[in-house]
């Protein structure tokens, strides 16, 4: 990155320099030949004048004024031609066309009055034609035209002007790309430099220091990399010490039930005659503990299906208002139990494209906590909404609520606010873990409304069309 930066320093020097350059150039070269283009003219002028005075067509073998016509050629390394009203050629100083005629149309415009430089830039030439006016005692007298003087001139000092100033400006070009270089590199290197930093944090984190952090320092863009890279590593450390937690978790709910098992069958062989009432006791702990394994195993392979791709889901058209009556009818039983009221408000039909299975284990999971962790006699209402994009399904109870400070940890697995109301409840765990996993399969949105002893609300929208 270091050295595309100093390119394109280089590049914006560089470049306008040269465009400067050119612009320079063509504008020093032009006003060179415009100069000598008013030199010539001018000279011109002054030789039709002086032609105009003498009357020169009267008397063509004037010795004084030949002489300053071929003294003008040689001074100008030229060729001058003087052609009458007649368009012949009364005086040539190559000697090569006299008495001979020309006629072009800038040759008739001159007898007109009017003048014509002709500049050719191929061949550096210059042709000028000034009209001779015819010489008048009295000014009062219209003028008019009996000759012109034509003067051809090969400029080749031009050529050697427009090299002359192409090489000043290619020495001034070369002499600031020398100057910028070291300048675009320092400054490149200046830039470059809070990246530098950032990849080599980047680089250290990488390389196992974890505790480490990127130095939130240079320009805004690097502050803000650096803060969204911290921000990925203190989530990473989260994960961490997350999947640390899970483990240790699985690791004792898992050992818990059979270091029970164990506990309960060695005392049974540690005695004698154990009566028939003793051994259908344990064998009885020994079965629930057993049930309860299986619901930790069944729970966490939910669980893996669940972190699986979406690509998984068997997704139907599915009728969400008697998927949640039917979810309801089977939990009836359970709120019967503690006089819980359970009701149902759907406030339109609603189809969705949904896997049914792992949607139902999720509304079923939130149905069924908000019965487990309620008050006796009190109320469970669930109810089903849906716009032109999404359907909404509430969950709200009279229960003993959650902390604030813990609202965000609830769906983590197996945390449990009240460990020894869920292992009573025989809980895992594993239930909202399971429910927000189903529910972000779906592409959809679970949120936690909760005041302790008032009660908990659990709302999820999830799209009615399938996104994958």
């Amino acid at each position: 990155m270091r050295w595309i930066l100093c390119a394109a320093f280089m590049c914006i020097g560089v470049i306008p320099a040269i465009a400067i350059g050119i612009g320079a150039y063509k504008t020093s070269v032009n006003s060179y030949i415009k100069q000598r283009e008013v030199e010539l003219t001018t000279y011109a002028s002054v030789l039709s004048k002086e032609l105009s005075n003498s009357a020169y067509f009267d008397n063509i073998s004037s010795q004084t004024i030949n002489s300053e016509i071929k003294l003008a050629s040689d001074m100008y390394n030229g060729r001058i031609i003087v052609v009458n009203k007649e368009y012949k050629i009364v005086k040539d100083t190559y000697y090569a066309s006299e008495n001979k005629y020309i006629v072009t149309e800038e040759i008739i415009k001159s007898l007109t009055g009017k003048r014509s430089s002709i500049y050719d830039s191929a061949n550096n030439f210059f042709e000028i034609i000034e009209p001779i006016e015819v010489y008048a005692k009295d000014s009062t007298k219209e003028t008019s035209y009996n000759g012109a003087v034509l003067m051809s001139f090969k400029i080749t000092d031009i050529v050697d002007y427009e090299k002359e100033q192409a090489r000043k400006i290619q020495l001034l070009i070369v002499l600031e790309c020398v100057l910028l270089f070291p300048l675009a590199l320092i400054l490149s290197q200046k830039m470059v430099c809070p990246l530098r930093k950032v990849a080599d944090s980047i680089e250290q984190i990488s390389d196992g220091y974890t505790e480490e952090t990127v130095e939130e320092s240079g320009y805004a863009e690097t502050i803000l990399i650096a803060e969204a890279f911290n921000k990925m590593v203190s989530k990473t450390k989260q994960l961490d010490l997350s999947r640390q937690e899970f483990v240790s978790n699985v690791s004792h709910e898992l050992k818990t039930p059979i270091t029970s098992i164990k506990v309960l069958a060695d005392s049974l062989t540690m005695q004698e005659n154990v009566p028939v009432e003793l051994y259908k006791e344990f064998l009885t702990d020994i079965a629930e503990e057993i049930d309860r394994e299986n619901k930790i195993i069944n729970d966490l392979l939910s669980l893996v299906k669940m972190d699986r791709t979406a690509a998984e889901l068997n997704i139907s058209q599915v009728n969400i208002n008697e998927l949640l009556e039917l979810i309801l009818k089977r939990l009836r039983p359970i709120a019967a139990k503690r006089n819980i009221e359970l009701v149902f408000e759907s406030f339109r039909p609603v189809i969705a494209e949904i896997d049914e299975v792992k949607l139902t284990l999720a509304f079923s999971n939130l149905v069924e906590n908000a019965i487990k962790y309620n008050i006796e006699s009190g109320w469970v209402r669930v109810s089903l909404n849906a716009d032109h994009k999404f359907f909404y399904v509430k969950v709200s109870d009279s229960g003993i609520g959650i902390p604030d400070d813990v609202q965000d940890r609830v769906f983590e697995r197996f945390y449990r606010v009240d460990k020894a109301r869920s292992r009573e409840t025989g809980g895992t765990g594993l239930g909202l873990s399971i429910t927000k996993n189903a529910i972000l399969m779906h592409k959809g949105v679970i949120k936690l409304y909760s005041k302790e002893n008032e009660g908990t609300t659990f709302t999820v929208r999830i799209p009615l069309t399938y996104i994958s």
